[in-house]
């Protein structure tokens, strides 16, 4: 009779995140999992041009993956479609390598977003579609920093008063929603902002001119802040192609 490893995880819905050499002839692959969040494997011979794991190696695509292993790098041994080709083009590609890239930077090993997985599932097929990238790509930061437990509160103020969409407002990475006045003029905290976007946001409506621009000042200044110094490589790559 077979022994099967406890450590072994069969059929897990994945994504493929990032992959790199791994020795001569292996891979080490940056996975996102349904159940476990971001796993690390190596793939062994993925590098052969026989390898039967080569050709779906692919980010953007649901795949089944089997792995196991004790340590922090496990062992992958098996691949397989889990239904449905995506085809990101020109932009939208460039998008999809931004939603990696944040996950691989903010998402810890092995912890499981089962709602983000599936919220990150949808806004690839958003992007796919060529719909509204920028609110797209809006969309998918808020989830994950609030997925991750950073409070990002839009309705209401420091001082726990509701939000006013006339009002201006400072927005604080550590405290939220400041009501701006004489006080803060100065002050190089923050993103300054009207109420009128933090309730767009918090309303998931991003149609107004207004809410597009200051929501991406927003989530850039608290990206920055969780990130710290080392900035997102297609970000800046974004930023040169349409201000995205």
């Amino acid at each position: 009779m077979a022994v099967v490893s406890l450590n072994r995880q069969d059929n897990q819905a994945v994504y493929v995140l990032h992959t790199f050499p791994f020795k001569e002839t292996s891979l080490v692959v940056e996975l996102f999992a349904r159940d476990y969040g971001r796993v690390a494997a190596t793939a062994k011979g993925a590098r052969r041009p026989r390898s039967a794991m080569r050709g779906m190696l692919q980010a953007f695509q649901p795949l089944v993956a089997t792995w196991s292993g004790k340590l922090e790098l496990k062992t992958l041994h098996s691949l397989d479609w889990g239904g449905g080709l995506l085809l990101l083009k020109g932009e939208a590609l460039m998008c999809g390598f931004y939603l990696n890239e944040l996950l691989l930077r903010l998402l810890p090993r092995e912890d499981p977003h089962e709602a983000l997985f599936e919220y990150y599932s949808a806004t690839l097929k958003i992007l796919g579609s060529g719909e509204d990238l920028a609110s797209t790509l809006r969309r998918f930061e808020l989830k994950l920093l609030q997925e991750l437990g950073y409070a990002i509160p839009l309705g209401e103020d420091t001082d726990n008063t509701a939000i006013v969409s006339t009002n201006s407002y400072r927005y604080e990475a550590e405290h939220g929603a400041i009501r701006f006045n004489a006080a803060l003029k100065h002050t190089q905290n923050g993103v300054q902002l009207s109420g009128g976007t933090l309730l767009a946001m918090a309303n998931d409506d991003y149609s107004q001119s207004q809410t597009q621009q200051q929501s991406k000042l927003l989530m850039r200044y608290l990206l920055a802040h969780y990130l710290g110094d080392k900035p997102l490589h297609t970000r800046q790559l974004l930023i040169d192609l349409q201000g995205l």
